[in-house]
Formats: structure tokens, sequence, C-alpha cells
């Protein structure tokens, strides 16, 4: 069997910054990713001010992810706009763009990487196809998807549970004049779906959508179909579809979070805490577990007070997002909520501001 003082399991933003951190401290790590190159995630393209920030500490610029940056928020609910100034200016871009160059970044800093898949887990020892590894200390850092043996509760899914659907739209100059500098956020019943221009140039539609309203439709084109005639501006941008293909990810346990903490088990990213997508802080959670992982790690502080504390900084940004989910989801909120951010965009402008999360100890310098 195999040994070492930290193992991360999966190699995505969470992963990758955990590993990249501690290889700059000089401990000694490995990080298991199952993937040799990386791919594209359904959900998780929106980068915030207060992230770009981070990961520009930590040597990657703005410029490098997507020369183009977002400046406003546009809610569309029937045939109500509502717009507003983000209090910073975000970006959007590929999982395929962040990933790799977050686990550049690491290797550079000599960061041991290795491609394997991990079948189950548990604190202090996982197993692999080839046989198992022991560490003293698991960062577990495998995104929406859980592990065997540390599976997120089943009853957090909910009774109508939430799936995550993904289209690319082709980079397509119309399109692009629509969505630019923008993100959108389409409400509809039992959903709602996030647009923005990613770093190619095509743009990303994201959707949660309850497994009941999917259910309706039948699959997940029906789906599509239906939308197009149900939210006439998601229609204009799906007009522009050539037959991609449709990604999803089923059971996301929209609000979860760990609350208790295990010893020598840090949870990482949506392992941590699964904000609703629409506040687009989930790259944010991603970045800032991973900071105060290593950070507990380091100090000796441990797993447990770990968890424990990013459980409570989680409590608002979530509690919010979900009030916001559930007006979001449901068409006479969905229109109201609307109409009062056109009213008052600052509202808005508070709400994202008030669901992002602290970056300790990046926020003073560090890393």
């Amino acid at each position: 069997m195999r040994r070492t003082p930290a193992l991360i399991v999966g190699g995505g933003p969470a992963g990758a910054t955990t590993a990249l951190l501690l290889a700059r401290a000089g401990l000694p790590h490995l990080l298991v990713e199952r993937n040799a190159e990386p791919g594209d995630a359904v959900c998780g393209g929106f980068l915030s001010w207060r992230s770009l920030d981070t990961l520009a500490k930590l040597g990657i610029p703005a410029e490098a992810l997507n020369p183009e940056p977002i400046g406003q928020v546009a809610l569309f609910a029937g045939r109500r706009v509502a717009r507003a100034p983000l209090p910073r200016r975000g970006l959007a871009v590929s999982r395929r763009r962040l990933d790799t160059l977050l686990q550049r970044h690491a290797r550079a800093a000599g960061a041991a990487i290795e491609i394997g898949h991990v079948r189950e887990a548990q604190p202090g020892r996982v197993r692999l196809a080839d046989g198992e590894i022991e560490a003293g200390a698991l960062f577990l850092a495998t995104g929406k998807h859980d592990l065997r043996g540390l599976a997120r509760p089943a009853a957090a899914r909910g009774g109508d549970p939430a799936l995550g659907l993904r289209v690319r739209l082709p980079a397509v100059p119309a399109l692009r004049r629509l969505v630019a500098g923008t993100v959108e956020l389409h409400l509809f019943d039992r959903g709602y779906a996030g647009l923005a221009v990613q770093e190619d140039g095509t743009t990303n539609l994201c959707m949660a959508v309850h497994r009941s309203r999917l259910a309706e439709a039948g699959s997940p084109e029906a789906l599509l179909a239906a939308l197009e005639r149900e939210a006439p501006a998601l229609g204009e941008r799906l007009a522009f579809r050539t037959g991609e293909p449709i990604d999803a990810v089923a059971n996301v346990p929209y609000g979860w979070r760990a609350r208790e903490g295990v010893a020598g088990l840090y949870r990482l990213g949506d392992q941590a805490g699964v904000i609703p997508s629409l506040a687009g802080e989930g790259m944010g959670i991603a970045l800032a577990s991973a900071a105060r992982a290593v950070a507990a790690h380091r100090s000796g502080a441990g797993a447990v007070r770990y968890q424990e504390a990013l459980a409570r900084d989680l409590r608002r940004p979530l509690g919010l997002a979900g009030l916001v989910r559930d007006a979001a989801e449901r068409p006479l909120t969905a229109a109201a909520l609307t109409a009062a951010v056109r009213l008052a965009p600052a509202l808005a402008t508070f709400v994202a501001h008030a669901t992002r999360i602290g970056h300790p100890p990046l926020d003073k310098g560090g890393g």
C-alpha cells in the first residue's frame, strides 16, 4: 500500500488549487485525477470579481482566462426584463480553460499529479483500480459527483431533485451581440437558465431544472422546445443552436453544506457546500475552500475546525441564494423579482455582494 501525508481526489478548481498551494508550501502530497486532459463540466462557468482577485494572486490574470469582462446581470421572466450592474466585473470561462491553467500552475510549482480512478474512499484511505493509498489528510474535491464511501446524504437532494443541463451555443456575431458583457438569467417554471459568452466566443447555456419539469416534457430536447415557446428571450438564443449535445448531471443537492467535520477529511467545493448556480459563486467556493483547507492543514488546526468554520461562513450565501432560487422558479414570484430589480437595480447588486464568500488567507495576499 502506498502512503502520502496529503491526498487530493479530483483535479478541478478546488483540487488543483489545493495541490498548487501545498506545492508552494513545500508540503508533500499527491493529487489523483481520473482524466488525462481537463474537460468541460456541466456547470461552473462564471468567475466573480472576488474569484478573479484570488486567481490573480495564484498567478492567473483575468486576461489569460477571457479578455472580455462581464459588467451586468440581466433577468428575464416571460416578457419582463431587468438589468443591473455587478459590484465589479466578472467573466465567463470554460472549465477546460480554467482547469488546464490551474493544473499547469500546480505542476510548475512542483505538485505531484497522477492519473487514476478512485473507486471508494474513507478518511485516511482510498481504493483505486490498481491498489490502495493511505493518507494522513484526504482532500475531497470531486465536485458535484459523489465518491463511494463519502457520498453526501441522499436526503439533501429533496423530493423533487434538481438536474443540471448544459448546451454550448455557437460563436456567431448575432448571438454575441445579444449576450456579450452580460450574464443572463432566464427564469421559468421549476428552473432557470444562465447564459454567458466564454473565451472562445461560444455561449454557455447552463440550466438548473427540477426533475418533475423534465419528466413532464419527456426529454431534454422536448424541454428545450417547450422553453422556446414559454420564454421568448431564451427561445431567441436557443434558435442559434446547431445540434450541440445536451450534457447533464443528476441530483444536484442545492443548498446542502457539510456542517460537521471529520478528522482527516477536508471537503472542498461542492463537496463542502452547493450554492444554487444562479448565484455564480460555485467557483468562488471551490477556490476559497482550497485556500482555507491548506491553511488549516499547514497550521495544524485540522479538518474538523476547518469544516465547521467553512459551514458557518457558507450559511448566509447559501441561504440567500436559496431564497432567490425559490422565487426564481415560480412564475408569479419570478415576475415580481424581475419587476423589483427593474425598479431598484441596487437590489441585484446587493444580492451579488451578499452571496460571495471570503478567501482567507489569500484575501490577505497569502499563497
